[in-house]
């Protein structure tokens, strides 16, 4: 039997913030400097109600938490670029990322990457990291698609792009909004909690770690 025949997915998916790069760092640094503006402390909980969201979902979300009615697409848009600023400074691969991208790499497996931040952070991040693109088969990006997570577009469209119907994908991701895409897209959904306290109740599996035995 081909190991081909013996897998049980025909691609793996990674997200990117907080998955498959530790960039919660920036992120929390420019959304301390965004709150810090508005004359406001940023918490965890602030924190868990932001993460993995990107587009209207997350100018909802900061212009609830400023009390800033109206402002959402602004403090996105400031956000956003407060973030990359910040990921030109520091960005490193998550604990077991490159050794599980380089064992799927070895066995042929086809690789893709999904990320709700937009197309300018994700090529910041990954050469801050030193990571190549073309380590990836696939990258989809949350400005390269109509709706972002937790819709399930970013997913159905990088399983077309893989030539991989959605039911034989493996997604990677850390985030309940990331969780809720992969899910509603038919995908087997991997858990990798980032941020203390998050609950991936949609994900198939919760393991602590990419470098955990059972991936």
């Amino acid at each position: 039997m081909s190991a081909g025949a013996r897998r049980r997915f025909d691609a793996v998916i990674f997200d990117n913030d907080g998955l498959l790069l530790e960039t919660e760092d920036a992120w929390t640094r420019a959304e301390e400097r965004l709150f810090a503006r508005c004359g406001r402390e940023f918490t965890i909980e602030h924190k868990r109600e932001i993460l993995g969201k990107a587009g209207p979902l997350a100018e909802q979300a900061l212009a609830t938490l400023l009390e800033r009615p109206g402002e959402g697409p602004k403090l996105f848009r400031e956000l956003q670029g407060l973030a990359l600023e910040e990921i030109g400074r520091t960005a490193a691969p998550r604990p077991g990322a490159l050794e599980l991208l380089g064992r799927l790499r070895a066995d042929g497996m086809p690789l893709g990457l999904a990320s709700n931040s937009n197309r300018a952070f994700v090529d910041r991040a990954l050469t801050t990291a030193g990571v190549r693109e073309d380590s990836f088969d696939a990258t989809l990006t949350g400005d390269e698609v109509a709706h972002e997570k937790p819709a399930p577009e970013i997913y159905l469209t990088i399983c077309e792009m893989l030539g991989v119907p959605p039911a034989r994908a493996a997604v990677l991701e850390d985030s309940p909004t990331g969780v809720a895409a992969g899910a509603a897209a038919g995908c087997f959904v991997i858990g990798v909690p980032s941020v203390a306290g998050v609950v991936l109740e949609q994900a198939d599996i919760v393991v602590a770690s990419l470098a955990d035995a059972p991936l």
